[in-house]
């Protein structure tokens, strides 16, 4: 078994709470009430995601060679 890292994204919802996605992973979105909380069920989602796909024969895609920027835009109202 090897280990693979992915990166999560953490959203803060207006209604409380934090929404993850993975971008790596389409469609793979998850939620907790908690930072803590909303990690262990990134972690749980992320296992479930990679399950189904070695299940499927798909290959399991990693990070390697992804490059992270942030951009900075003026916005016009």
């Amino acid at each position: 078994m090897r280990t693979v890292s992915y990166r999560i994204l953490l959203r803060k919802e207006p209604e409380g709470g934090y929404t993850v996605v993975v971008p790596s992973l389409p469609g793979c979105v998850t939620y907790g009430d908690t930072i803590e909380k909303a990690i262990e069920m990134a972690r749980e989602a992320i296992e479930l995601y990679i399950e189904s796909l070695k299940k499927h024969g798909e290959e399991i895609p990693t990070e390697e060679g992804t490059l992270e920027y942030t951009l900075s835009v003026e916005a016009r109202a």
